[in-house]
């Protein structure tokens, strides 16, 4: 898969070169065999850290479910501006809006975190998009409750929050449930596996779609 490899977020000769040899540094250590293998490379590349591939959990196929979400223009919805803003924008013809900010009014009536409330304000929009979150547990465990209960069901879930207050908790529910998502074991995450994540689906994608 190295080969021939390119990168719609590396603009120059440079990048480009960069790039790939970083790509094949990092295969020879993790493998290259499938799609949740690019995943991996991606996010130990995003990291510097060769371990974190031991530690991605993939359910459902959610390669290739997020291949067919960007196929249909599904919008994606990430958790903080960190991470919409790491979210590569050619490629593909999805809009990246965010939760932060969508559910102020009801974060303060119910004293909850605004991306939680951005979640619930926003879930009727939710089913078959794509929805990425990096930093807040509590935005995860709310998404959980409403695919739980039926009231959401997204294409793909990138649920990656980092943290010691929910954050691995957050990640072993989204694990249980049916839909296709990507999440990593424990504590660690953050914004680098939510937007690495999301960007070797979408730089698989502007490949086969130029």
């Amino acid at each position: 898969m190295i080969e021939g490899y390119t990168d719609i977020g590396a603009s120059t000769p440079e990048a480009m070169q960069i790039s790939r040899k970083s790509r094949e540094l990092i295969s020879e250590l993790i493998g290259d065999e499938t799609m949740e293998d690019r995943i991996k490379q991606r996010c130990v590349i995003a990291t510097g850290d060769p371990s974190v591939a031991g530690i991605l959990r993939f359910v459902n196929h959610p390669f290739e479910a997020g291949l067919k979400a960007l196929e249909r223009g599904a919008p994606i919805y990430a958790d903080i501006k960190m991470v919409a803003a790491g979210i590569l924008k050619k490629g593909h013809k999805s809009q990246v809006e965010l939760f932060i900010g969508q559910g102020d009014d009801l974060a303060e009536a119910k004293g909850i975190t605004r991306s939680s409330a951005g979640v619930m304000a926003l879930q009727e929009k939710l089913s078959g998009a794509i929805v990425v979150i990096g930093n807040a547990p509590s935005a995860l465990l709310t998404l959980c409750s409403l695919m739980e209960s039926g009231k959401a069901a997204p294409a793909l879930v990138i649920g990656v929050p980092v943290g010691f207050v929910n954050a691995k908790e957050s990640k072993e529910r989204l694990r249980k449930i049916s839909v296709p998502s990507i999440s990593i074991e424990g504590t660690r995450g953050g914004t680098p596996f939510a937007v690495a994540s999301l960007n070797e689906i979408i730089n698989t994608y502007a490949r086969a779609h130029p």
